[in-house]
């Protein structure tokens, strides 16, 4: 069974796959490029999953997908860069948000991710939630965007410094992978 992503990012991909090979051997996960995520700008995740799922189903029919967006809250930063993290990330990047984080005690941070599926008809949301903190300086060669300053809660690692299969145990992305990959595994007798 193919299941598409609507995606651009290979990385997003390599991490959910991992996810559903674990769980659901049977669904194979596919890039989809014919069509873009159109982003609404919003302040919420969901809400941004949402419309991109509803817009997407206009040129793809009778075809399962997916949609993930996530992003980096900082709490001192007021959730900063949030839902923007892509934007802040190819702008500032990890330099930028280190200069904002000089001198800040507060840390605490979180990595979100929203996966909405379509699935006959009807759209279904998971989402996962990585608590954690900010380093003080990146550290690590794996992962991509923000992983090299963020660490998990209970880790002294950051993303980056993590091989694939320990990121997905603590991520966000694989926290809501899980959740899809579970929904899958219950309702296979119907996906076709």
């Amino acid at each position: 069974m193919i299941l598409y992503f609507i995606t651009r990012n290979k990385h997003k991909l390599i991490e959910i796959d991992n996810i559903l090979k674990q769980i659901v051997p049977t669904v194979q996960l596919q890039i989809f490029n014919n069509v873009r995520k159109i982003e609404i700008q919003h302040n919420n995740l969901r809400e941004i999953v949402k419309f991109a799922v509803q817009t997407a189903t206009r040129y793809i029919t009778n075809k399962p997908f997916i949609i993930e967006d996530a992003g980096l809250f900082i709490n001192a930063l007021k959730g900063f860069p949030g839902p923007f993290s892509h934007y802040v990330y190819k702008t500032i990047g990890i330099k930028g948000i280190l200069k904002l984080m000089e001198n800040v005690e507060n840390r605490t941070a979180y990595f979100k991710s929203v996966i909405g599926l379509y699935f006959n008809d009807d759209i279904h949301i998971f989402e996962g939630v990585a608590e954690g903190v900010i380093s003080r300086k990146a550290r690590g060669e794996y992962g991509f965007g923000f992983d090299p300053i963020f660490i998990p809660q209970g880790c002294s690692k950051t993303f980056a410094e993590m091989r694939l299969e320990e990121k997905n145990m603590h991520s966000h992305r694989g926290k809501s992978a899980r959740a899809l990959a579970l929904f899958l595994k219950e309702t296979m007798p119907t996906f076709s």
